[in-house]
Protein backbone atom coordinates (compact mmCIF):
# COMPACT_ATOMS: atom_id res chain seq x y z
CA UNK A 1 0.00 0.00 0.00
CA UNK A 2 2.64 2.42 0.62
CA UNK A 3 4.24 1.96 -3.31
CA UNK A 4 0.82 2.64 -4.38
CA UNK A 5 0.28 5.83 -2.31
CA UNK A 6 4.08 6.82 -3.01
CA UNK A 7 3.48 6.64 -7.56
CA UNK A 8 1.08 9.18 -7.68
CA UNK A 9 3.60 12.13 -6.63
CA UNK A 10 6.37 9.86 -8.04
CA UNK A 11 4.95 9.81 -11.83
CA UNK A 12 4.30 13.27 -11.31
CA UNK A 13 7.45 14.51 -10.60
CA UNK A 14 8.51 12.33 -13.46
CA UNK A 15 6.43 14.47 -15.89
CA UNK A 16 7.10 17.69 -14.48
CA UNK A 17 10.87 16.55 -15.46
CA UNK A 18 10.20 15.64 -18.86
CA UNK A 19 8.31 19.05 -19.44
CA UNK A 20 11.12 21.24 -18.16
CA UNK A 21 14.04 18.69 -19.31
CA UNK A 22 14.63 20.81 -22.24
CA UNK A 23 14.74 24.14 -20.43
CA UNK A 24 18.39 24.27 -21.30
CA UNK A 25 17.97 24.85 -24.90
CA UNK A 26 14.34 26.19 -24.87
CA UNK A 27 13.00 29.92 -25.67
CA UNK A 28 11.22 32.53 -23.99
CA UNK A 29 8.12 33.73 -25.43
CA UNK A 30 9.70 37.35 -25.95
CA UNK A 31 12.32 35.02 -28.30
CA UNK A 32 9.73 33.35 -30.11
CA UNK A 33 7.63 36.77 -30.67
CA UNK A 34 10.97 38.46 -31.89
CA UNK A 35 12.05 35.29 -34.48
CA UNK A 36 8.12 35.20 -36.08
CA UNK A 37 8.43 39.17 -36.69
CA UNK A 38 10.64 38.37 -39.13
CA UNK A 39 8.68 35.40 -40.59
CA UNK A 40 4.99 36.06 -40.12
CA UNK A 41 3.79 36.81 -43.55
CA UNK A 42 1.03 38.98 -42.33
CA UNK A 43 3.34 40.83 -40.55
CA UNK A 44 5.54 41.65 -42.80
CA UNK A 45 2.59 42.69 -45.11
CA UNK A 46 1.26 45.44 -42.88
CA UNK A 47 4.99 46.70 -43.03
CA UNK A 48 5.09 46.75 -46.38
CA UNK A 49 1.99 48.40 -46.56
CA UNK A 50 3.59 51.00 -44.37
CA UNK A 51 6.14 51.58 -46.31
CA UNK A 52 4.22 52.22 -49.49
CA UNK A 53 2.31 54.61 -47.75
CA UNK A 54 4.68 56.76 -46.65
CA UNK A 55 5.89 57.03 -50.34
CA UNK A 56 2.82 57.50 -51.59
CA UNK A 57 2.23 60.27 -49.16
CA UNK A 58 5.60 61.84 -50.49
CA UNK A 59 4.14 61.47 -54.18
CA UNK A 60 1.21 63.79 -52.93
CA UNK A 61 3.71 66.17 -51.27
CA UNK A 62 4.71 66.61 -55.06
CA UNK A 63 1.57 68.97 -55.97
CA UNK A 64 3.39 71.58 -53.57
CA UNK A 65 6.88 71.58 -55.65
CA UNK A 66 7.90 73.35 -58.60
CA UNK A 67 7.99 70.94 -61.88
CA UNK A 68 10.55 71.70 -64.67
CA UNK A 69 10.69 69.76 -68.06
CA UNK A 70 12.94 69.51 -70.71
CA UNK A 71 11.90 69.85 -74.24
CA UNK A 72 14.52 69.92 -77.81
CA UNK A 73 13.81 68.44 -81.09
CA UNK A 74 14.64 68.67 -84.87
CA UNK A 75 13.23 68.91 -87.93
CA UNK A 76 13.75 69.35 -91.15
CA UNK A 77 10.94 71.58 -94.03
CA UNK A 78 11.50 71.43 -97.78
CA UNK A 79 9.89 75.36 -99.18
CA UNK A 80 9.11 76.15 -102.60
CA UNK A 81 8.35 79.75 -103.46
CA UNK A 82 7.58 80.96 -107.09
CA UNK A 83 7.66 84.31 -106.94
CA UNK A 84 10.47 85.16 -106.11
CA UNK A 85 11.88 81.63 -107.07
CA UNK A 86 13.22 80.23 -103.47
CA UNK A 87 13.99 77.06 -103.21
CA UNK A 88 14.87 75.94 -99.61
CA UNK A 89 15.80 72.71 -97.62
CA UNK A 90 15.98 74.04 -93.91
CA UNK A 91 16.48 72.24 -90.85
CA UNK A 92 15.39 73.71 -87.61
CA UNK A 93 16.68 72.95 -83.94
CA UNK A 94 14.96 73.55 -80.71
CA UNK A 95 15.80 73.20 -77.34
CA UNK A 96 13.41 74.53 -74.22
CA UNK A 97 13.25 74.48 -70.59
CA UNK A 98 10.26 74.98 -68.97
CA UNK A 99 9.30 75.27 -65.37
CA UNK A 100 5.73 75.75 -62.91
CA UNK A 101 5.21 76.31 -59.58
CA UNK A 102 2.27 76.18 -57.69
CA UNK A 103 1.11 79.31 -55.95
CA UNK A 104 -2.32 78.56 -55.23
CA UNK A 105 -3.78 75.46 -55.65
CA UNK A 106 -6.02 74.32 -52.21
CA UNK A 107 -6.73 70.86 -53.78
CA UNK A 108 -2.90 70.01 -53.61
CA UNK A 109 -2.93 70.87 -50.16
CA UNK A 110 -5.57 68.74 -49.58
CA UNK A 111 -3.98 65.99 -51.09
CA UNK A 112 -1.45 66.20 -49.01
CA UNK A 113 -2.69 66.26 -45.68
CA UNK A 114 -4.86 63.23 -46.74
CA UNK A 115 -1.27 61.61 -47.93
CA UNK A 116 -0.22 62.02 -44.16
CA UNK A 117 -3.48 60.37 -43.05
CA UNK A 118 -2.91 57.84 -45.15
CA UNK A 119 0.52 57.32 -43.46
CA UNK A 120 -1.08 56.98 -40.40
CA UNK A 121 -3.83 54.34 -41.08
CA UNK A 122 -0.96 52.02 -42.22
CA UNK A 123 0.81 52.89 -38.36
CA UNK A 124 -2.73 51.28 -37.13
CA UNK A 125 -2.89 48.57 -39.20
CA UNK A 126 0.91 47.75 -37.88
CA UNK A 127 0.19 48.67 -34.67
CA UNK A 128 -2.66 45.98 -35.07
CA UNK A 129 -0.81 43.54 -36.59
CA UNK A 130 1.81 43.34 -34.18
CA UNK A 131 -0.51 43.03 -31.65
CA UNK A 132 -1.97 39.99 -33.20
CA UNK A 133 0.76 38.46 -33.79
CA UNK A 134 1.69 38.44 -30.16
CA UNK A 135 -1.50 37.12 -29.14
CA UNK A 136 -0.96 34.52 -32.12
CA UNK A 137 2.30 33.10 -30.74
CA UNK A 138 1.46 33.24 -27.46
CA UNK A 139 -1.18 30.94 -28.17
CA UNK A 140 0.60 28.34 -29.57
CA UNK A 141 3.27 28.65 -26.78
CA UNK A 142 0.68 28.15 -24.20
CA UNK A 143 -0.99 25.15 -26.58
CA UNK A 144 2.75 23.27 -26.44
CA UNK A 145 2.52 23.91 -23.03
CA UNK A 146 -0.93 22.67 -22.05
CA UNK A 147 -0.25 19.85 -24.23
CA UNK A 148 3.46 18.85 -22.90
CA UNK A 149 1.02 18.53 -19.34
CA UNK A 150 -1.61 16.74 -20.80
CA UNK A 151 0.84 14.05 -22.17
CA UNK A 152 2.45 14.24 -18.43
CA UNK A 153 -0.71 13.73 -16.60
CA UNK A 154 -1.63 11.17 -18.72
CA UNK A 155 1.64 9.31 -18.39
CA UNK A 156 1.18 9.69 -14.66
CA UNK A 157 -2.05 8.31 -14.57
CA UNK A 158 -1.28 5.58 -16.38
CA UNK A 159 1.85 4.55 -14.26
CA UNK A 160 -0.19 5.37 -10.96
CA UNK A 161 -2.72 2.36 -12.82
CA UNK A 162 -0.22 0.57 -13.86
CA UNK A 163 0.55 -0.16 -9.98
CA UNK A 164 -2.87 -0.55 -8.93
CA UNK A 165 -3.52 -3.03 -11.89
CA UNK A 166 -0.51 -5.10 -10.17
CA UNK A 167 -1.67 -4.42 -6.95
CA UNK A 168 -4.97 -6.05 -8.06
CA UNK A 169 -3.33 -8.65 -9.55
CA UNK A 170 -1.74 -9.68 -6.11
CA UNK A 171 -4.75 -9.78 -4.48
CA UNK A 172 -6.39 -12.00 -7.06
CA UNK A 173 -3.38 -14.30 -7.02
CA UNK A 174 -3.42 -14.51 -3.08
CA UNK A 175 -7.50 -14.74 -2.99
CA UNK A 176 -8.46 -11.46 -1.54
CA UNK A 177 -10.02 -9.89 -4.47
CA UNK A 178 -11.98 -11.54 -7.43
CA UNK A 179 -10.78 -11.26 -11.04
CA UNK A 180 -13.07 -7.90 -11.64
CA UNK A 181 -10.72 -5.99 -9.99
CA UNK A 182 -8.07 -6.89 -12.11
CA UNK A 183 -9.81 -6.48 -15.19
CA UNK A 184 -11.39 -3.31 -14.33
CA UNK A 185 -7.99 -2.07 -13.86
CA UNK A 186 -6.72 -3.51 -17.87
CA UNK A 187 -9.60 -1.34 -19.19
CA UNK A 188 -8.77 1.61 -17.57
CA UNK A 189 -5.13 1.20 -18.22
CA UNK A 190 -5.89 0.23 -22.18
CA UNK A 191 -8.21 3.82 -21.87
CA UNK A 192 -5.66 5.76 -20.45
CA UNK A 193 -3.29 4.46 -23.34
CA UNK A 194 -5.56 4.99 -25.91
CA UNK A 195 -5.10 8.68 -24.26
CA UNK A 196 -1.84 9.10 -24.16
CA UNK A 197 -1.51 8.37 -27.56
CA UNK A 198 -4.07 11.35 -28.47
CA UNK A 199 -1.75 13.33 -26.64
CA UNK A 200 1.41 12.63 -27.96
CA UNK A 201 -0.42 13.42 -31.66
CA UNK A 202 -1.75 16.47 -30.03
CA UNK A 203 1.64 17.46 -28.55
CA UNK A 204 3.25 17.19 -32.28
CA UNK A 205 0.84 18.90 -33.73
CA UNK A 206 0.90 22.00 -31.28
CA UNK A 207 4.81 22.05 -31.72
CA UNK A 208 4.58 21.84 -35.47
CA UNK A 209 1.99 24.71 -34.95
CA UNK A 210 4.28 27.01 -33.42
CA UNK A 211 7.23 26.43 -35.58
CA UNK A 212 5.76 27.33 -38.91
CA UNK A 213 4.46 30.81 -36.49
CA UNK A 214 7.82 31.58 -35.85
CA UNK A 215 9.89 29.53 -38.71
CA UNK A 216 12.04 27.70 -36.83
CA UNK A 217 11.95 23.96 -36.06
CA UNK A 218 12.44 22.13 -33.32
CA UNK A 219 10.81 24.84 -30.84
CA UNK A 220 10.83 24.46 -27.15
CA UNK A 221 8.68 26.78 -24.90
CA UNK A 222 9.82 27.83 -21.47
CA UNK A 223 7.61 25.90 -19.07
CA UNK A 224 6.49 27.81 -16.13
CA UNK A 225 7.81 27.78 -12.87
CA UNK A 226 6.29 26.08 -10.22
CA UNK A 227 4.57 26.90 -7.68
CA UNK A 228 2.68 29.38 -10.84
CA UNK A 229 1.41 32.65 -9.21
CA UNK A 230 -0.72 34.25 -11.89
CA UNK A 231 -0.31 38.29 -12.27
CA UNK A 232 -3.16 40.28 -10.47
CA UNK A 233 -5.14 42.24 -12.90
CA UNK A 234 -4.57 46.25 -13.16
CA UNK A 235 -6.45 47.89 -13.42
CA UNK A 236 -9.47 45.96 -11.96
CA UNK A 237 -11.86 47.98 -13.34
CA UNK A 238 -13.72 47.50 -16.32
CA UNK A 239 -14.79 51.25 -17.24
CA UNK A 240 -10.99 51.86 -17.38
CA UNK A 241 -10.35 49.21 -20.13
CA UNK A 242 -13.32 50.29 -22.15
CA UNK A 243 -12.52 53.80 -21.94
CA UNK A 244 -8.68 52.38 -23.47
CA UNK A 245 -9.95 50.44 -25.83
CA UNK A 246 -12.27 53.46 -27.23
CA UNK A 247 -9.60 55.78 -27.57
CA UNK A 248 -6.43 53.78 -28.34
CA UNK A 249 -7.70 50.66 -29.98
CA UNK A 250 -5.97 50.57 -34.17
CA UNK A 251 -9.69 49.42 -34.90
CA UNK A 252 -10.59 52.66 -33.64
CA UNK A 253 -7.52 54.89 -34.64
CA UNK A 254 -8.55 53.43 -38.01
CA UNK A 255 -11.73 54.67 -38.40
CA UNK A 256 -11.14 57.99 -36.74
CA UNK A 257 -8.31 58.50 -39.41
CA UNK A 258 -10.40 57.53 -42.39
CA UNK A 259 -13.37 60.06 -40.78
CA UNK A 260 -10.45 62.74 -41.13
CA UNK A 261 -9.88 61.63 -44.79
CA UNK A 262 -13.54 61.80 -45.61
CA UNK A 263 -13.86 65.24 -44.14
CA UNK A 264 -10.27 66.28 -46.56
CA UNK A 265 -12.17 64.93 -49.15
CA UNK A 266 -15.12 66.97 -48.85
CA UNK A 267 -13.10 70.08 -48.69
CA UNK A 268 -11.55 68.68 -51.93
CA UNK A 269 -14.56 68.55 -53.54
CA UNK A 270 -15.50 72.09 -52.43
CA UNK A 271 -12.43 73.37 -54.28
CA UNK A 272 -13.94 72.59 -58.03
CA UNK A 273 -15.26 76.26 -57.69
CA UNK A 274 -11.90 77.48 -56.85
CA UNK A 275 -9.31 79.37 -59.11
CA UNK A 276 -5.86 77.78 -59.31
CA UNK A 277 -2.93 80.19 -59.85
CA UNK A 278 0.43 78.76 -61.27
CA UNK A 279 3.77 80.60 -61.24
CA UNK A 280 5.18 79.56 -65.06
CA UNK A 281 8.64 80.43 -66.91
CA UNK A 282 10.10 79.66 -69.72
CA UNK A 283 13.53 79.81 -71.79
CA UNK A 284 13.41 78.37 -75.61
CA UNK A 285 16.24 78.59 -78.42
CA UNK A 286 15.66 77.89 -81.69
CA UNK A 287 18.39 77.84 -84.79
CA UNK A 288 17.92 77.63 -88.31
CA UNK A 289 21.59 77.04 -89.81
CA UNK A 290 20.22 77.00 -93.66
CA UNK A 291 17.94 80.16 -92.88
CA UNK A 292 13.89 80.45 -93.25
CA UNK A 293 11.65 81.52 -96.12
CA UNK A 294 12.27 85.35 -95.46
CA UNK A 295 16.21 85.31 -95.01
CA UNK A 296 17.43 82.28 -96.71
CA UNK A 297 20.87 81.01 -96.35
CA UNK A 298 21.55 82.71 -93.54
CA UNK A 299 22.18 80.60 -90.15
CA UNK A 300 19.60 82.19 -87.81
CA UNK A 301 19.32 81.49 -84.09
CA UNK A 302 16.57 82.92 -81.67
CA UNK A 303 15.77 83.03 -77.86
CA UNK A 304 12.80 83.31 -76.48
CA UNK A 305 12.52 83.80 -72.32
CA UNK A 306 9.13 84.03 -70.68
CA UNK A 307 7.76 84.45 -67.27
CA UNK A 308 4.89 84.72 -65.99
CA UNK A 309 1.73 83.76 -63.56
CA UNK A 310 -1.39 81.88 -64.93
CA UNK A 311 -4.97 82.13 -63.55
CA UNK A 312 -7.62 79.57 -64.38
CA UNK A 313 -11.09 79.69 -63.06
CA UNK A 314 -13.95 77.54 -63.40
CA UNK A 315 -16.93 78.33 -64.95
CA UNK A 316 -19.06 75.69 -65.26
CA UNK A 317 -18.79 72.14 -65.05
CA UNK A 318 -22.07 70.67 -65.59
CA UNK A 319 -22.52 70.32 -61.98
CA UNK A 320 -20.09 68.11 -61.32
CA UNK A 321 -18.66 69.58 -58.89
CA UNK A 322 -22.03 70.11 -56.90
CA UNK A 323 -23.23 66.57 -56.81
CA UNK A 324 -19.26 65.31 -56.13
CA UNK A 325 -19.71 67.41 -52.98
CA UNK A 326 -22.84 65.77 -51.99
CA UNK A 327 -21.45 62.71 -52.61
CA UNK A 328 -18.21 63.02 -50.35
CA UNK A 329 -20.85 64.62 -47.42
CA UNK A 330 -22.90 60.97 -47.74
CA UNK A 331 -19.01 59.12 -47.39
CA UNK A 332 -18.83 61.62 -44.69
CA UNK A 333 -21.48 60.18 -42.82
CA UNK A 334 -20.41 57.02 -43.78
CA UNK A 335 -17.09 57.15 -42.29
CA UNK A 336 -18.50 58.53 -38.87
CA UNK A 337 -20.72 55.28 -38.46
CA UNK A 338 -18.35 53.21 -39.35
CA UNK A 339 -16.48 55.25 -36.28
CA UNK A 340 -19.00 54.65 -33.94
CA UNK A 341 -19.35 50.96 -34.96
CA UNK A 342 -15.69 50.47 -33.97
CA UNK A 343 -15.71 52.05 -31.03
CA UNK A 344 -19.18 49.64 -29.62
CA UNK A 345 -17.43 46.93 -31.19
CA UNK A 346 -13.88 47.53 -29.34
CA UNK A 347 -15.72 48.48 -26.10
CA UNK A 348 -17.87 45.07 -25.87
CA UNK A 349 -14.29 43.06 -26.67
CA UNK A 350 -12.81 44.62 -24.06
CA UNK A 351 -15.89 43.62 -21.52
CA UNK A 352 -15.88 40.29 -22.42
CA UNK A 353 -12.47 39.94 -22.37
CA UNK A 354 -12.51 41.44 -18.61
CA UNK A 355 -14.81 39.62 -17.33
CA UNK A 356 -13.51 36.30 -19.06
CA UNK A 357 -10.13 37.24 -17.16
CA UNK A 358 -12.14 37.42 -14.18
CA UNK A 359 -14.14 34.29 -14.74
CA UNK A 360 -11.12 32.46 -15.18
CA UNK A 361 -9.14 33.61 -11.95
CA UNK A 362 -12.59 31.91 -10.44
CA UNK A 363 -12.30 28.93 -12.15
CA UNK A 364 -8.33 28.78 -11.37
CA UNK A 365 -9.11 29.22 -7.54
CA UNK A 366 -11.89 26.56 -7.46
CA UNK A 367 -9.63 24.05 -9.24
CA UNK A 368 -7.42 24.40 -6.88
CA UNK A 369 -9.37 23.64 -4.09
CA UNK A 370 -11.08 20.61 -6.38
CA UNK A 371 -7.45 19.04 -6.81
CA UNK A 372 -7.21 19.32 -2.76
CA UNK A 373 -10.34 17.33 -2.59
CA UNK A 374 -9.29 15.08 -5.29
CA UNK A 375 -6.40 13.99 -3.51
CA UNK A 376 -8.23 13.27 -0.21
CA UNK A 377 -10.46 11.16 -2.22
CA UNK A 378 -8.12 9.14 -3.90
CA UNK A 379 -5.73 8.81 -0.27
CA UNK A 380 -9.23 7.70 1.06
CA UNK A 381 -10.69 5.23 -1.63
CA UNK A 382 -6.78 3.74 -1.21
CA UNK A 383 -7.15 3.59 2.12
CA UNK A 384 -10.61 2.31 1.71
CA UNK A 385 -9.86 -0.62 -0.98
CA UNK A 386 -6.85 -1.70 1.31
CA UNK A 387 -9.59 -2.69 4.14
CA UNK A 388 -12.04 -3.40 2.01
CA UNK A 389 -14.58 -1.05 2.20
CA UNK A 390 -14.16 0.52 -1.46
CA UNK A 391 -13.71 -1.80 -4.74
CA UNK A 392 -10.68 -1.50 -7.07
CA UNK A 393 -13.07 0.62 -9.68
CA UNK A 394 -13.79 3.31 -6.93
CA UNK A 395 -9.75 3.76 -6.96
CA UNK A 396 -9.58 3.88 -10.31
CA UNK A 397 -12.34 7.18 -10.82
CA UNK A 398 -10.54 8.90 -8.10
CA UNK A 399 -7.04 8.57 -9.93
CA UNK A 400 -8.93 9.55 -13.06
CA UNK A 401 -10.83 12.50 -11.35
CA UNK A 402 -7.45 13.96 -10.09
CA UNK A 403 -5.60 13.76 -13.14
CA UNK A 404 -8.28 15.26 -14.57
CA UNK A 405 -8.94 18.06 -11.78
CA UNK A 406 -5.11 18.93 -12.68
CA UNK A 407 -4.93 19.27 -16.43
CA UNK A 408 -8.28 21.47 -15.94
CA UNK A 409 -6.26 23.17 -13.56
CA UNK A 410 -3.33 23.69 -15.69
CA UNK A 411 -5.37 24.85 -18.76
CA UNK A 412 -7.14 27.20 -16.98
CA UNK A 413 -3.67 28.96 -15.83
CA UNK A 414 -3.10 29.26 -19.31
CA UNK A 415 -6.56 30.64 -20.22
CA UNK A 416 -6.15 33.69 -17.41
CA UNK A 417 -2.90 34.15 -18.63
CA UNK A 418 -4.19 34.49 -22.65
CA UNK A 419 -6.91 36.04 -21.59
CA UNK A 420 -5.22 39.04 -20.12
CA UNK A 421 -3.40 39.08 -23.23
CA UNK A 422 -6.50 38.98 -25.19
CA UNK A 423 -7.82 41.93 -22.87
CA UNK A 424 -4.73 44.36 -23.45
CA UNK A 425 -5.20 43.26 -27.56
CA UNK A 426 -8.85 44.71 -26.92
CA UNK A 427 -7.79 48.20 -25.26
CA UNK A 428 -4.92 48.45 -27.46
CA UNK A 429 -2.69 48.47 -25.71
CA UNK A 430 -0.98 44.63 -26.31
CA UNK A 431 3.37 45.09 -26.20
CA UNK A 432 6.47 43.43 -25.79
CA UNK A 433 6.35 44.41 -22.47
CA UNK A 434 3.17 42.26 -21.57
CA UNK A 435 5.13 39.50 -23.01
CA UNK A 436 8.00 39.93 -21.14
CA UNK A 437 6.54 40.14 -17.69
CA UNK A 438 4.58 36.93 -18.82
CA UNK A 439 8.11 35.27 -19.13
CA UNK A 440 9.40 36.23 -15.92
CA UNK A 441 6.86 33.79 -14.46
CA UNK A 442 8.71 31.15 -16.90
CA UNK A 443 11.50 28.79 -15.42
CA UNK A 444 14.95 30.71 -16.31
Amino acid sequence: MKSLLRIVPVALAVGACWTAGPAAHAQSLVELASMARSYDAPWLAARAQLDAAGSRAEQARAGLLPSAGLAAGVSAARTEVSRPAIELNAPTQQVGVSASQPLYRPANRIVFEQGQRGVDIARAQLDAASQDLLVRVSQAYFDVLAAQDTLAFVQAQKAAVTEQRAFAQRNFEIGTATITDSREAQARFDLVTAQEIAAQNDLLVKRLALDQLVGRSGTAPLPLAQPVQLPALVPNDVNEWVRAAETGQPQVRQATIALDVARLETRKAETGHLPTIDLQAGYAVARNPRGTVTAPHLNQRSTNATVGVALNLPLFAGFAVQNRIKETLSLEDKAAADLDNARRTVAQSARAAFYGVQSGQGQVAALQAAEASSQSALEANQLGYLVGVRINIDVLNAQSQLFQTRRDLAQARYNVLMGSLRLRQAAGTLSDDDLAALSRLTVQ
